[in-house]
């Protein structure tokens, strides 16, 4: 793989804007690189360009072959859909392990002085799920701390991003017994990294991934300074102070906020001072990767192949794809990744534990890959026997999920106008594994939703809060070991849209509308607003 030096990085075009702190940033909203660079390529196919052109776009991309090493063993299609997975690296190394200078990585990046900071998490998964037949593109995101089986790697229990970083580690130390050094064992470990990161995230959904695309920390100044200042919008004003060593620097208004690339850093990195914290954070970079997408068609640089050819001479030098990937191809299918048709959501976690020394987002594996086939219209895959207990998730001892304490009785009221909407989120946070309790109106009007708990009940309710991107509130008033959610009248379901109504109109409900899914979805196609 072609790279570029420490030195053909460093140039006058600096960060106008300092954000104080050197906490790291997070590679969640470096994968809006890739979906940048899909989306362009969407538009290449359906504007007539020539194939010198497209060749001229698209040549210096740099390859890898891990998807054959792991197709073989891939859950079947069922259809001729097309699923593709953004990786977004956590590293201060470029692509043949050198160490980036340090005054570039903390002065420019803000992203602390040490290159080994990091390591190789996949701190960002997203999934794009393009309809066989066009429609609307879905996107998934799975939250970096969720507590899975990984394959390719030590084949332990592992939160899903230390996947790669466990499989590199260990195809290096072999690979150096065999001689290998510089550039050709960073490139071939990192091979092992990969095929590990798509075995386990094949195996977690049960899907095939057809298609991956990796970028790292690297570009995420370059493309943030080429693409100029982007919009924003936040639900409320929030401070982020960066002190001893905690805390972005991000400091926004309620409604519109202009950021230029030291902003957006700040602002794509803040998890403190939110309601669901990392939860909260992810769906931040959805609404970038959103706001990015509607900056570049807005202004028309998606038809206008001379941008386009500067934007992608900075995108493509930080972005590996797999070799498989025919670029005109795919995007003559991924038309769709423009204009509005691409929905971000965000898996369910169902608790929070703490195994090893290490916090983690406990998951329900079965639940999770039946969710998946239905939000990407298929029929809801058959619950699968049961597995060895690797598989299977922590112990009743090592983790208590959010529901199965016995203090996770959830009564739902609804204060809304969706007909049977306390009906319809009872049985999805039964489906999340919480006991079910009362439903009916409510007696008051609250205009968002509100979680309340009583004495025992505050781990479940924590949970319960983070699916409508509230926070849990104790009250006296509710029983002990019970939590109380008031739909409010702004309510609409979380990971899809309103139910029909239960008479008239003939329409046909969503059946995913409503699929447990973490916080309300991001719509791409404008500038969505976000905690």
């Amino acid at each position: 793989m072609a790279e570029r030096t420490p030195d053909d990085r460093r140039r006058a075009s600096r960060r106008q804007t300092s954000v104080p702190g050197r906490h790291r940033p997070s590679p969640l909203a470096i994968a809006g690189r890739t979906v940048v660079c899909g989306v362009g390529l969407a538009v290449l196919a359906t504007s007539g360009v020539t194939w010198y052109t497209y060749r001229s776009l698209t040549t210096g991309l740099n390859t890898s072959d891990a998807l054959s090493s792991v197709q073989k063993g891939a859950p079947p299609h069922l259809d001729n859909s097309v699923n593709l997975l953004l990786i977004g690296l956590d590293s201060r190394k470029d692509m043949n392990g050198n160490d980036l200078p340090p005054q570039f990585v903390e002065d420019d990046l803000q992203a602390g002085a040490s290159s080994n900071v990091g390591g190789y998490n996949t701190n960002s998964l997203i999934v794009l799920h393009i309809p066989a037949n066009g429609g609307k593109v879905t996107a998934l995101s799975i939250p970096r701390d969720d507590y899975v089986q990984t394959y390719g790697a030590d084949g332990r229990m592992h939160k899903v991003k230390e996947a790669y970083g466990i499989a590199k580690a260990a195809a290096e130390t072999k690979l150096q017994a065999q001689g290998l050094k510089g550039a050709q064992l960073e490139q071939q470990s990192r091979d092992a990294g990969r095929a590990a990161t798509l075995a386990t995230v094949q195996n977690f959904l049960g899907i095939p991934i057809d298609h991956f695309a990796e970028v790292n920390l690297l570009g995420f100044y370059d493309i943030a300074q080429a693409v100029g200042p982007v919009q924003v919008c936040l639900n409320h004003a929030t401070s982020d102070p960066a002190e001893e060593g905690q805390g972005s620097g991000f400091k926004g208004v309620a409604g519109i906020n202009t950021l230029d690339a030291a902003q957006s850093l700040a602002f794509v990195r803040q998890r403190h001072n939110l309601p669901n914290g990392d939860l909260d954070r992810t769906h931040r970079q959805q609404a970038f990767i959103s706001s990015v997408e509607y900056k570049l068609k807005s202004e028309g640089i998606f038809g206008d192949i001379g941008k386009m050819q500067s934007l992608f001479d900075v995108v493509k030098k930080d972005v590996v794809i797999d070799n498989q990937l025919n670029i005109l191809d795919f995007a003559q299918q991924a038309t769709n990744l423009t204009g509005g048709n691409v929905e971000f959501n965000t898996l369910p976690i169902s608790g929070f534990a703490t195994i090893g020394g290490e916090d983690v987002n406990t998951v329900d594996p079965a639940l999770i890959r039946r969710e998946v086939q239905q939000l990407f219209g298929h029929d809801p895959a058959p619950a699968p026997a049961p597995a060895d207990s690797s598989s299977a998730g922590p112990s009743p001892a090592a983790a208590t999920p959010a529901g199965k304490t016995g203090s996770g009785t959830v009564d739902v009221y609804n204060a809304s106008t969706v007909t049977g909407a306390a009906a319809a989120e009872a049985k999805a946070l039964a489906g999340m594994g919480y006991t079910g309790g009362r439903i009916g109106e409510a007696g008051t009007r609250p205009k968002s939703t509100t979680v309340t708990y009583g004495a025992g009940a505050k781990d479940g309710a924590q949970g319960v809060a983070a699916r409508y991107g509230t926070t849990a509130e104790p009250s006296s008033q509710v029983p002990a070991g019970h939590i109380v959610v008031t739909l409010g009248t702004d309510y609409t379901p979380p990971g899809g849209s309103a139910p029909a109504p239960a008479s008239g109109g003939g329409s046909t409900p969503d059946p995913t509308a409503t699929l447990p899914m973490q916080g309300p979805p991001v719509k791409m196609g404008g500038i969505p607003c976000v905690n």
